[in-house]
């Protein structure tokens, strides 16, 4: 339960954080909507601390007031997971932008909480590394929001989600505690590997302030090709061969005409054919020698294909690649979607991707459909349009099928505000009072974004 903040409380941090105490209402309401419009909160104050001692401060302070807090990151969530539903005070972690420099040794770096995911990249490629995972908020997500949400991304398939990335982690936990281990050691069994804990807790256990992060070597050659196809089973089971013949294959995308005329209809994007298709499949392949004819070995003779486009040069990538990342964009200029990130075994995959937009119009007549993602590695995004923020018909029905076909109602964007209700779809009641142990133990007071996760 939030506490009502007592008027002296910003007197308090401002002790700690000095002038980094925003109250002004204008300046506060850019940090409590979320990214997707969808969620829209209030708050008395936001608190920009510069420093992990500052983090402490703030959250032992917090305790002993009985306030509550949100940590943000770039505020990039969907699923209302970072932003002040029920009026508590904003934690941003925007000014710890420390990045150390690249350790060439042990192909690692140690990045502020508040580091743009940008930003990590282009230090990590201009010391000769890749840094992997990628988002198409690349220049707004930071390294602390991708931590706590274990991002996920376009590069999961061969990489790995974020947690796979992080080889040691500096937090504050609801106690005021501080706790590190940035060794980046990549044997250190030694116990519990609380890091793992964290990403991924969504700032309801600790409140991340750093991050060492495995680096991968560059593959400075890329091939981007997109596939078309006339039925969502076709794309499907090209991307099953293509994922078998390319060792170099970093992505394998899915998206559909409708997705594509929209995108088209709204930005500046070229159709990578001049004719129509129904389904399209975007793939790329990375490697340190041209990979192009190891691609085309790959696609030649898939069953179903109707058509190839291919791009070698970094412009002709690019343009493929915003037929896929501008739906999102595309989306939201429709209104506030219901952004419902979800995970099929790759043998339920098609069956869901062909059932879920009826299933919507059952209980929505209204609502337009949206479906695009990382066919990869199981991942959907179902965007729903055309229904009020709060109708949570078409939650209900999305999630019901996902569970149904042995799915996860989160693949990446985490459960947040938005499908707490559900949790239990994907995890039993023995896990989730697992979980409300660990975080009594971590957070005795609950005020650790008290609002997400669990139900």
């Amino acid at each position: 339960m939030v506490v009502s903040p007592p008027a002296p409380f910003t007197d308090r941090l401002r002790q700690i954080v000095g002038n980094h105490v925003v109250v002004d209402p204008g300046v506060v309401a850019s940090y409590t909507t979320d990214w997707t419009g969808r969620f829209v909160g209030t708050s008395t104050a936001v608190v920009r601390p510069g420093s992990v001692d500052e983090v402490a401060g703030v959250v032992a302070t917090c305790r002993e007031l009985g306030l509550a807090l949100v940590p943000q990151g770039g505020n990039t969530g969907l699923v209302g997971g970072g932003v002040p539903l029920h009026g508590e005070v904003v934690l941003s972690l925007g000014r710890l932008q420390a990045l150390d420099p690249v350790d060439p040794v042990a192909g690692q770096i140690t990045a502020g909480a508040g580091v743009l995911l940008a930003a990590l990249q282009d230090a990590a490629r201009s010391a000769g590394w890749a840094y992997p995972v990628d988002l198409g908020s690349r220049d707004s997500a930071t390294v602390g929001g991708t931590v706590a949400t274990n991002a996920g991304g376009v590069h999961v398939l061969r990489y790995g989600d974020t947690r796979a990335q992080v080889v040691g982690l500096e937090a504050v936990l609801g106690t005021g505690t501080t706790v590190s281990h940035l060794s980046g050691l990549t044997k250190d069994n030694t116990g519990y590997h609380w890091p793992s804990l964290l990403c991924g807790s969504e700032g309801t256990l600790g409140v991340v302030t750093a991050a060492r992060l495995r680096l991968v070597p560059p593959t400075p050659f890329h091939t981007v090709a997109v596939l078309a196809f006339a039925t969502v089973p076709d794309a499907v089971a090209a991307s099953v061969e293509v994922r078998r013949m390319l060792p170099a294959l970093v992505a394998c995308e899915l998206f559909l005409l409708s997705g594509l005329q929209l995108v088209c209809s709204v930005a500046p994007v070229h159709t990578p054919f001049e004719q129509e298709y129904p389904v399209y499949l975007l793939t790329e392949v990375a490697d340190t020698r041209d990979p192009t004819d190891d691609l085309a070995e790959a696609v030649d003779g898939l069953a179903g294909l109707l058509n190839v486009a291919v791009a070698t040069d970094a412009g002709g990538r690019a343009d493929l690649w915003r037929c896929r990342e501008a739906h999102t964009e595309a989306i939201n200029t429709l209104g506030p979607p219901h952004k419902l990130d979800v995970t099929l075994p790759a043998s339920a995959l098609s069956e869901f991707v062909e059932r879920v937009p009826s299933s919507v119009k059952a209980v929505a007549p209204e609502a337009l459909t949206w479906l695009f993602g990382h066919v990869g590695d199981g991942n959907i995004h179902v965007n729903v349009t055309g229904v009020a923020p709060d109708d949570n018909r078409v939650d209900e029905v999305v999630f019901t099928l996902v569970a149904a076909l042995g799915g996860s109602i989160s693949a990446e964007h985490g459960i947040g505000t938005a499908k707490r209700r559900w949790l239990d779809l994907s995890r039993s009641a023995s896990e989730i009072e697992l979980f409300r142990t660990i975080k009594h133990t971590l957070d005795p007071d609950n005020i650790l974004n008290p609002n997400v996760l669990l139900p």
